[in-house]
């Protein structure tokens, strides 16, 4: 069916693609605004794929004509949020990296920022002045940070950071149940972080027969009587405040009985998942060239880290070290092996009891993609496969394109994006997601921000109809719980990352991690919601060579002793310098490998660590950097278990107000002192009583 799926929500400042699903690129698809607020002077585009971009807050109803019928698609457009303008500014002397005389020099200036709402890369700074670079936004409540990264290899980086008052975003949960011949739904609607009580809206599904005169709403309960149930229905639902809330979702199957059904809820493996990503073409290291058939072979030590999930950087066809630049998104790189050789590397993993996860990047292209070739060479048929750069992008940096430039993000030259205002790019990217998902267990989704919400939310469900255990990991940076909605089930962490360097590198008090958790809430994220906690990855610099061996071991013990799924980057765990370096198989460091194993092996073994909920304990340090301890209790009902993370080089004495063992599970000895605990960097104990 062609329908564009359920009903949207937004902002009148926001926009909003609407798109028919399974597209056939050779029908005709038309839109028409049927119905919209009285004030509105909104208007559709034409094409098969139009951007509705609300001018006053209310319900807006699109129709799109398709070859099998008119199917209605609801926009929900709230007033806008309260935002304040912010004014950004970095000079010479702002400079972290590199040399600040190249500020002055500098032709060009992107903006990275790590804002609530902000598309990564697409944002250019002004000079206006000799090395003084200027970026002005409008920006929601909350804490925004943002990267000035100068010329063609960024570098050298300055950044600045500005808090706006306001309350963060609500959130709402639906649950189901039966009432004798009536089902109820209950939205449970929770205020944000200084927010005021919200109210709740129930929307259905304009793909579901069940019509507003089936229901009755009253307050945070929808109820229907069983006989006008369809056999298939969804509730939507967003709590309004200062802000509205993401909407979650609640799908009710009739028939014999009634079942309830939560679609936007990550797997039930997923949330005490471990991952290991493998940056595929230094994984081997020096002893033979990397292949599917070699990595094949070293499937016994991934096993023995007791890890659940393998995420592989791109294996498909590229030029590139990093593989990220594609020339063939159906095929594996020659360099690495055939298809037939990458499925028996995915079957040694099954067979060891690990899920593997593929890096699919559908946000763009390498410029030798033969499509790209077309595109550029006037081929007809590839004319709209590629974005045309915005005129605010006025990149320097594009030397193989003159004005009409393809679209890219940050000086990404190189791998231009591709356009899914077209139906032959959303049907390409479509069978992209067909030819590899029987093949794997989920996608790690490159660039996820780069790609439109509805797409994500069509890829779900297709993915989800054939396995419900498919797994969506996002790359959304900066964090944004809108890819929440119906699109993924796991989310990076970013703030917790960047917490964990500041404390690593002495810029914040170990509590700061307390704050960073908090944030997740703030910016709307469900409670359900699954993020992974990390320390390093292939686009980030090595936590051990910027922080040190011992600030690594407390950085890591939090990911693995707070709520979500840990993930530890090849290398990570043998003391691997370089970010993309070769892995140390001969010169490791087997201590540290040896600590990554126990503390896997630790959250396997005690649920407390996997269960939701971080307390605050009380500590005191005796002896020792206080700045640099934390504590805090994890608790599952049946078992209470105390950590304590020393981030300083020297060991520290701590007095817990808990009364506890004394027994470190980690190491498994007694760190008892007369003093109190001795704390070299990890330590986990049961809580007695």
């Amino acid at each position: 069916m062609h329908h564009p799926g359920p009903p949207r929500f937004c902002t009148v400042d926001e926009s909003v693609e609407l798109a028919p699903r399974r597209p056939d690129v050779d029908a005709t698809f038309t839109w028409r605004l049927a119905d919209a607020p009285d004030d509105s002077s909104v208007s559709l585009g034409d094409g098969p794929v139009v951007h509705l971009e609300p001018d006053v807050p209310g319900t807006y109803r699109a129709e799109l004509v398709a070859p099998d019928g008119t199917h209605t698609q609801t926009v929900r457009a709230f007033p806008a949020s309260a935002r304040e303008a912010v004014r950004f500014s970095v000079t010479a002397d702002d400079v972290v990296e590199g040399d600040p005389d190249d500020v002055a020099d500098a032709e060009e200036c992107v903006v990275m920022g790590r804002f609530n709402d902000f598309t990564m890369g697409s944002h250019w700074a002004t000079e206006e002045r000799e090395g003084e670079w200027v970026f002005e936004t409008d920006l929601p409540p909350g804490t925004h940070s943002v990267i000035f990264a100068f010329d063609g290899e960024f570098d050298p980086f300055a950044d600045d950071e500005v808090t706006v008052d306001g309350a963060g975003r609500p959130r709402v949960e639906l649950q189901g149940r039966r009432e004798g011949d009536t089902v109820v739904v209950s939205a449970d609607a929770r205020a944000a972080p200084e927010g005021s009580d919200p109210d709740v809206e129930f929307h259905l599904d304009d793909r579901d027969a069940l019509a507003d005169a089936d229901v009755t709403i009253a307050g945070d309960e929808l109820r229907v009587p069983v006989e006008s149930l369809p056999v298939l229905s969804r509730i939507h639902a967003v709590a309004v405040a200062e802000q509205h809330s993401i909407a979650d979702t609640l799908t009710i199957h009739a028939g014999d009985d009634v079942a309830f059904e939560r679609p936007a809820d990550a797997p039930e493996w997923a949330s005490d998942a471990t991952i290991y990503e493998i940056f595929v073409r230094e994984f081997v290291g020096d002893i033979a060239e990397t292949s599917f058939e070699e990595i094949e072979r070293r499937v016994p030590y991934i096993e023995s880290l007791g890890v659940d999930v393998v995420w592989f950087t791109p294996v498909v066809q590229s030029p590139t070290r990093h593989g990220y630049h594609i020339t063939d998104l159906f095929d594996t790189a020659n360099d690495l092996g055939t298809r037939e050789a990458f499925a028996s590397l995915v079957d040694a993993l099954h067979d060891a009891g690990i899920r593997v996860v593929f890096d699919l990047v559908i946000n763009h292209t390498s410029r030798d993609h033969p499509y790209f070739q077309f595109h550029r060479s006037g081929v007809p048929e590839y004319a709209d496969h590629y974005e045309r750069i915005p005129e605010s992008q006025n990149v320097t940096g594009v030397d193989w394109a003159g004005d009409d430039a393809a679209g890219l993000y940050f000086n990404w030259t190189k791998i231009p994006n591709v356009n899914y205002d077209s139906l032959d790019v959303r049907r390409w990217m479509l069978d992209v997601v067909d030819e590899w998902a029987g093949e794997v267990d989920g996608f790690r989704c490159d660039v996820a921000w780069g790609v439109p919400h509805g797409f994500w939310k069509e890829v779900r469900e297709r993915l989800k109809a054939e396995n419900s255990d498919f797994l969506l990991l996002d790359e959304t940076v900066p964090r944004d719980p809108s890819f929440r909605e119906n699109e993924f089930d796991v989310h990076y962490d970013t703030d917790f990352y960047f917490t964990l360097r500041d404390i690593g590198n002495g810029e914040a008090p170990a509590t700061a991690l307390f704050d960073a958790l908090e944030l997740s809430p703030r910016r709307g994220y469900p409670d359900r919601s699954v993020h992974m906690r990390y320390v390093e990855n292939h686009d980030e610099d090595r936590y051990r060579d910027e922080c040190g061996e011992t600030p690594l071991r407390a950085a890591v013990g939090a990911t693995f002793t707070v709520p979500g799924a840990p993930m530890i980057y090849y290398g990570q765990e043998r003391g691997v310098e370089d970010q993309r370096g070769t892995m140390r198989w001969h010169d490791g460091d087997a201590a540290l490998t040896d600590f990554h194993r126990r503390l896997v092996a630790l959250r396997n073994d005690h649920a407390a660590l996997r269960a939701p909920g971080v307390d605050p304990a009380g500590w005191s340090v005796r002896e020792g950097d206080a700045e640099k301890v934390v504590a805090y209790t994890r608790s599952d009902g049946d078992e209470t278990l105390a950590v304590v993370l020393n981030f300083a080089v020297e060991d520290a004495t701590v007095a817990l107000d808990a009364d506890v063992t004394g027994h470190d599970l980690l190491s498994a000895t007694d760190v008892t002192t007369d003093d109190g605990l001795r704390v070299a960097d990890v330590v986990v104990m049961r809580v007695e009583g």
